[in-house]
């Protein structure tokens, strides 16, 4: 039985978490709060902070796990990098965790390796973000370099729109890396995810690609497989293989486009995990991309994957300033259509905007439908 440290405990992370059980896998999950949603699937748990170097190096060398699976962003990276060179297994790389938990690092190497990006640059005060800004263009999108669904972004295409969003990518940011990207507002046709997974052999495969609707920057709602044509498939298939090629290791990689009218294929980011928009894989495909991510870093064969039906998925949230305790109603109402399925997380308290569960449906349109009739009530 093979021994995991989940590094982060969230609605990923116990699907996850669900999936390394099921094929007998032993899961100690940690987070930076009590009884996080994977917590209450795992075996053991460790709640810390991931930013203290030394008290994440205490957990891995107390737990000694065969591999190291990081689920957040907020990790003291170098530590993972000491613990690969001194043995430990990270999934799917040191180097791609490292990077991807940056968005100012993975959008170089991108750059780096040849793939079209929005034009962008950086900013580590209000005064440059402003100057940088003005550089670019109207309007431009501010995120801190450090940061994960959507939190801390923003639209900007005026100096008092700058100012609150450099306050607001501060307040948003994870870490303690006071800087942000600032690009150039690409008007797309659509985004879409390419969940795409390199195996131990290096071998590279792709799920369909997942089309998706953000809103503050945070999925609200993902369907599969997105209408694409041939040529967007190809050309963003090409992109992934060659960042997911170059971060090495192996799992399963959330690699997001944008698509413009002329169906050029612009990267956005990179997760080095299984991905907010693909839980809608848990109702279209054979093998969802948590069973995929689970097999895939343990070197198991990968069976093949094939989407069993098409399908939806839309988030149930919590309103703008919620917080403290909750309850969700209207779940019987929502499943009164029989094709309806759901999730709730088991997050343990609200905060504004909170994923608290998410709705799997045949079509958006029963998704949104069903999504409309849960209520999270504080109380």
């Amino acid at each position: 039985m093979k021994k995991i440290l989940l590094l982060g405990s969230g609605e990923l992370g116990k699907e996850l978490t669900i999936s390394l059980k099921r094929i007998g896998c032993v899961v100690i999950a940690c987070d930076a709060y009590k009884n996080a949603p994977a917590m209450q699937v795992s075996d053991k748990n460790e709640v810390f902070n991931m930013l203290d170097k030394e008290k994440l190096s205490e957990v891995i060398n107390k737990h000694k796990p065969d591999y190291i699976v990081p689920e957040v962003e907020a990790i003291e990276t170098n530590v993972l990098i000491d613990a690969e060179q001194n043995g430990y297994n990270v999934i799917p790389s040191a180097k791609a965790v490292n990077l991807t938990m940056n968005r100012d690092r993975i959008r170089d190497r991108a750059k780096h390796l040849g793939l079209k990006t929005a034009n962008f640059a950086y900013a580590e005060s209000e005064e440059e973000l402003i100057l940088e800004a003005n550089k670019i263009g109207t309007k431009v999108a501010v995120k801190p370099v450090m940061s994960s669904s959507g939190k801390g972004q923003s639209y900007a295409n005026s100096e008092d729109e700058l100012k609150a969003s450099w306050k607001f990518a501060l307040n948003g940011m994870r870490g303690n890396r006071k800087r942000v990207i600032v690009e150039e507002f690409i008007d797309f046709e659509y985004e879409i995810t390419l969940l795409t997974i390199l195996e131990k052999s290096g071998k590279v495969t792709f799920c369909d690609p997942i089309g998706h609707f953000q809103k503050r920057g945070d999925y609200q709602y993902s369907w599969q497989p997105a209408e694409c044509s041939q040529v967007v498939v190809k050309r963003a298939q090409e992109a992934a293989k060659k960042m997911v090629i170059d971060l090495g290791g192996s799992g399963i990689f959330g690699v997001e486009f944008f698509i413009d009218k002329k169906e050029e294929v612009i990267f956005s980011e990179l997760s080095p995990r299984p991905h907010d928009t693909g839980m809608v894989t848990m109702f279209t495909q054979n093998f969802s991309q948590f069973d995929i991510h689970a097999r895939v870093l343990l070197g198991m064969p990968l069976p093949e994957i094939k989407i069993n039906q098409s399908g939806a998925s839309h988030v149930i949230l919590a309103e703008e300033n919620a917080s403290g305790n909750y309850i969700i109603d209207g779940v019987e109402d929502a499943l009164e259509d029989k094709n309806v399925d759901y999730r709730i997380f088991g997050k343990p308290f609200l905060k504004s905007y909170r994923r608290v569960g998410v709705v799997l449906a045949p079509t958006l349109e029963k998704a949104k439908k069903a999504a409309n009739k849960i209520f999270v009530k504080e109380i």
